[in-house]
């Protein structure tokens, strides 16, 4: 068991986040984390995201490429819901009621029509990191993995994030991702915060709040290129 915890562990994540992110890697709580998912699948127990995609955000979006940052608590729970993405879903899933809200408060940001997929890779690749506080979740139990350690990895990234860029933007949704400025040198970074996009709470103003015009603006402030929010790329 010694021998185990001294062994680092080797995650399939792109290189940027691999060089900056390689000493949470090295500690317990990770090589724990790993320890505590083999030992769930083999009780019979099924994951989600698959494991291929509990690193997507971080594949999708290099760390040297993001611009903007959207978080999420914990990964969906309904089978095929989940890719690692926050508030994202594959194409041909229907999209949850948050991510509904979200595409309506675009539409009011932009007048952009509202596409029936729910798949955000492509923000994801225009440097939106769609991270998720807790990385993994059983099947069918909202909030499972919550106590397993993602979310000592998830504030290092953050923290990480904050210290070693400059001029993100941090979209805050609710009273758990609000609870992540913390994190987050309002120094050198925007911070935008509102209710989450939740029925039970959208219409408290995350409607209205106009969070993707201002990333936008904040953008284009700075020289860079403005997100495309438009649901559908075609």
């Amino acid at each position: 068991m010694e021998n185990k915890k001294t062994n680092p562990v080797k995650p399939q994540i792109e290189a940027s986040w691999l060089e900056v992110l390689k000493m949470e890697f090295k500690k317990d709580y990770f090589i724990e984390i790993k320890q505590f998912l083999r030992q769930e699948k083999q009780k019979g127990k099924i994951i989600f995201p698959p494991g291929k995609f509990i690193f997507n955000a971080f594949n999708s979006t290099p760390f040297d490429k993001v611009k903007v940052v959207i978080l999420g608590q914990d990964p969906y729970h309904g089978p095929g819901q989940a890719h690692g993405l926050s508030f994202s879903v594959p194409n041909g899933v229907k999209p949850p009621p948050s991510l509904v809200n979200i595409y309506k408060e675009i539409y009011n940001n932009f007048g952009h029509p509202v596409s029936k997929e729910g798949n955000l890779e492509y923000w994801a690749q225009q440097g939106v990191f769609l991270l998720n506080a807790i990385l993994t979740v059983e099947a069918r139990n909202a909030a499972s993995h919550q106590k397993i350690g993602w979310q000592t990895f998830t504030d290092a990234v953050i923290k990480t994030l904050s210290d070693k860029r400059s001029g993100l933007i941090f979209l805050l949704w609710g009273k758990f991702a609000e609870g992540k400025k913390e994190l987050i040198d309002n120094d050198k970074h925007h911070v935008l915060i509102s209710p989450h996009p939740s029925p039970f709470s959208a219409s408290k103003g995350f409607f209205g709040s106009n969070h993707f015009i201002r990333a936008n603006e904040l953008l284009k402030n700075s020289g860079q290129k403005a997100i495309d929010w438009k649901q559908s790329p075609e």
